[in-house]
This record gives C-alpha cells, sequence and structure tokens, in this order.
C-alpha cells in the first residue's frame, strides 16, 4: 500500500524550511521538515531546539525526568559559567537571613502557586508570539525608561533575524533574556551591563540580542535556551557550519568578571571562527573563480558563435553573389539567344535584294562602329524598317542603333512610333540611288 503523499508546503513555510536549513546545516531536507513541524513551523523554537541537542541538551520533545540546576561545565561543547549568590556573612546576616527565609519562602511558593492556577485558568499569553519584531522594540523601550539611553547597542529584530545576521556576517551573538521579576536584574542592569567598560567591550566585538521573558518572543527564546537564573547570557556562533550555543553566563556577574569570560570564550571559539572566515573566503574566491571562468568561457561562446555568423554570413553573401552572378550569366544567354533568334527570323523576312541594273534600286554602303562597311542594295519604294531590319540581322550589328545621314546630319525614322506609325520610304526620306549611312550604337544609352 502506498504511503500517503505529504501536503504541498505554501510560500512562507518553504521560506522558514530553508531558511531553518540555512542555520542548522541539515542537509536532509526531510529532517528540516520534520522538526519545523514539530515545532508548529515556529522557526526560532525549532532552530534553539536544534542547538540545544547539539550542545547536549534534551530536546523538548524528549524532557528529562527533572531538570538540572546548571549545565555540567566539564562538557567541552559548551562553556557554562553560574554566579551563586553571595552567603550571609557575621550573626547579623545569618540572623536576616533566617528570619527573611519564611516570608520569602512563602512569598515565592504562593506567587508560583498563583501561577500554576492561572495557566489552568487561562493559557500563558506568552505562548503565542504574534508580533516578535514589536516585542524587542518595546523591551528596549521599557529598559531606556528603566536605565537610561547608555546601554549596548540592542538589535532591533527578532532572534532568527539576529541569527541570520550573526551568520552571514561571521559575529558573535550574545542574547540576554530579561528576568523582570528576578531580584538581581536592576542591579546587574545598573552595574553591569550599563557600565563604560561593558558597554564598549560589547559594542566592538558582537552583536547584542535582548528581551523580557515577559514577552512573547523573549518567553520563546527562554523555552528554547533553558535558562536556570537571571540574569542569563547566551553566546552564540557560528561553529561546524551552524549556529552553536559556545557559552553561558547566569547569575549576578561583576563587570570586569563579565568581560573576562566573554573574553574567554572567544578566546576559546577563535580557532572555529577564523576556520569558518577562511572556509567562507575559499568558497568566495571559489565562487568568484567558477564566475570568472563561467564568463571567460561564455565570452568564448559568444566569440565562437559571432564568428560562426560571420562566418554564414559571408558564405550566404558569397552564394547570394554567385548566384546574382550565375541568375545574370543566364539571363545574358537567354537575352542572347533571343536576340540571335530575332537576327534570324528579321533575316529570314528580308525581301530579296533587287539587281545592279533595276532602275529604282539604291546603293547604300553602311559603316558599322567596329569600322566594317557592308554594302546592300535596296529599292525606293521600300520602307526604312528594311533597312533598319537588315542591319538589325547583320551580327556585327549591335543591339540598339540609329541610322544617321552624313551631311546633312539627321536620323533616320526607321522604326514606328506613336506619331509615324508607319515609317517613311526610301524615297520619301530624300535618299538618293547611292549613299554612305553611318550606324550609331545605343547599346550604352
Amino acid at each position: 500500500m502506498a504511503a500517503p503523499e505529504e501536503p504541498e508546503l505554501s510560500q512562507a513555510q518553504t521560506e522558514k524550511l530553508l531558511q531553518f536549513q540555512d542555520l542548522t546545516g541539515l542537509e536532509s531536507m526531510d529532517q528540516c521538515r520534520r522538526t519545523l513541524e514539530q515545532h508548529n513551523w515556529n522557526i526560532e523554537a525549532a532552530v534553539q531546539d536544534r542547538l540545544n541537542e547539539q550542545e547536549g541538551v534534551p530536546s523538548v520533545f524528549n524532557p528529562p525526568p527533572s531538570r538540572p540546576l546548571q549545565v555540567n561545565t566539564a562538557d567541552h561543547r559548551v562553556y557554562s559559567y553560574i554566579v551563586s549568590r553571595p552567603q550571609p556573612r557575621g550573626l547579623l546576616g545569618w540572623s536576616y537571613y533566617l528570619i527573611m527565609l519564611p516570608f520569602r519562602f512563602t512569598y515565592y511558593t504562593l506567587l508560583d502557586i498563583f501561577r500554576l492556577a492561572l495557566r489552568f485558568i487561562r493559557p500563558d499569553p506568552r505562548g503565542r508570539v504574534t508580533d516578535p519584531v514589536g516585542d524587542v522594540v518595546s523591551f528596549i523601550h521599557s529598559f531606556e525608561e528603566m536605565y537610561g539611553r547608555s546601554h549596548p547597542v540592542f538589535y532591533q529584530g527578532t532572534y532568527s533575524q539576529a541569527l541570520n545576521d550573526a551568520k552571514r556576517e561571521l559575529r558573535y551573538l550574545l542574547v540576554y533574556l530579561h528576568g523582570d521579576d528576578h531580584q538581581d536584574t536592576d542591579e546587574f542592569c545598573r552595574s553591569t551591563l550599563c557600565t563604560e567598560e561593558v558597554i564598549t567591550f560589547i559594542n566592538a566585538r558582537m552583536l547584542f540580542w535582548a528581551c523580557s521573558t515577559s514577552k512573547p518572543e523573549g518567553y520563546r527564546v527562554s523555552q528554547a535556551l533553558r535558562e536556570n537564573t537571571y540574569p542569563f547570557l547566551a553566546m552564540i556562533m557560528l561553529k561546524d557550519r551552524k549556529m552553536t550555543v559556545v557559552g553561558r553566563l547566569e547569575g549576578l556577574i561583576q563587570p570586569e568578571d563579565l568581560i573576562n569570560q566573554l573574553t574567554f570564550i572567544m578566546d576559546a571559539n577563535q580557532t572555529y571562527l577564523m576556520s569558518e572566515r577562511l572556509e567562507r573566503e575559499e568558497r568566495n574566491q571559489t565562487q568568484v573563480l567558477r564566475q570568472q571562468q563561467d564568463e571567460a568561457y561564455l565570452a568564448s561562446l559568444r566569440a565562437d558563435q559571432e564568428k560562426d555568423r560571420k562566418k554564414r554570413e559571408e558564405q550566404e553573401q558569397r552564394r547570394q553573389e554567385e548566384e546574382k552572378v550565375r541568375q545574370s550569366a543566364l539571363a545574358e544567354e537567354r537575352r542572347r539567344r533571343t536576340l540571335e533568334e530575332e537576327k534570324e527570323r528579321k533575316s529570314e523576312c528580308l525581301p530579296p535584294e533587287p539587281p545592279a541594273d533595276d532602275p529604282e534600286s539604291v546603293k547604300i554602303v553602311f559603316k558599322l562602329p567596329n569600322d566594317t562597311r557592308v554594302e546592300r542594295r535596296f529599292l525606293f519604294g521600300q520602307s526604312l524598317s528594311v533597312i533598319h531590319d537588315f542591319l538589325f540581322s547583320l551580327k556585327e550589328t549591335p543591339e540598339k542603333f540609329q541610322i544617321v545621314t552624313n551631311f546633312p546630319r539627321r536620323v533616320l525614322p526607321c522604326l514606328p512610333t506613336d506619331e509615324q506609325p508607319n515609317p517613311p520610304t526610301l524615297k520619301e526620306a530624300g535618299l538618293s540611288r547611292s549613299e554612305v549611312l553611318f550606324v550609331q550604337d545605343l547599346t550604352d544609352d
């Protein structure tokens, strides 16, 4: 029995599928699709869940029996640094701690019970992200109202966009999750995050993305990164062609300690980043070389095509010229044959030459253009057209000609015209018994 076909993806789902494959480096498109479908096509949660699997943190679809309090620092895949709260000192400190302990325990227990009951009554609104950019921008505004505008440059975009930019630019991405209700959040923001040395360090070396966990976008990233306490910082970079969490900092950390820990994480992973940069540069050089080779090949191909085109055009031009010459030769041959046939017909139709003693005979000497002389007798009563036909039948006579008297010089009207359809006779033309006429070539005209 054939397996049912998977439904076709929409354009938005296809874009998310390609983006997820690019961020995670997975080669199998089916695996990418299954992962996104498990996360209801939530690309941020799917990407982070994939990062967690690479770090050794269980997937959200296979949770452990009990959630560990911290990541094992012996695991070389992810560096984890947790700052514990200072223990009370002296009799007064321990007395205050023990007195406040029941109140704190009762407060946080009741708060957790209230939140749990509220979750059963009304689903957590943070579970549905509708405007991730708006969540980030809203947090930035709230942060500046509370702590001022002197802070590291916040990335004003979604978590997924920050991952994309960090991957494209081969930069570190520092993620900060802001816990509004945590007792150490305010001190961390004022005493650590907004100090001049931390601001300068972060702005010069990495992208900085932050959001409150009370916002849907921050809550979603929190569910993916699974922080243990606040303040929480995660360092992410491109490692082995995948965006990977390489460091986790949790707890109230001091400015100098924060800079030292971030520097340690960057130094420990600098070789990976350099390797990625070299590999990308090699890919770019290979791509440029391939592009240059393709352009050279296309240029050579266009040159060959142009050469072939010109060769075909020259061949076609020669063929047309040869055909034109051949057609001209055929036309000339047809014209020559037609002329010969016409000359033969004219010769056959000529009246016989009268005898010399005929009193009506006229002796005419014709001087041809080639300086030859032809002599023949005609009758006075014959038309001038007979003279023209006689000369036309001769091989030496040009195709077109006219007959001219010497003195006075005049052209004899030997051919019929509209004004004179019947040419005059020799007598009417005023010829004497002996004449010398000149044949003038009109072929060029």
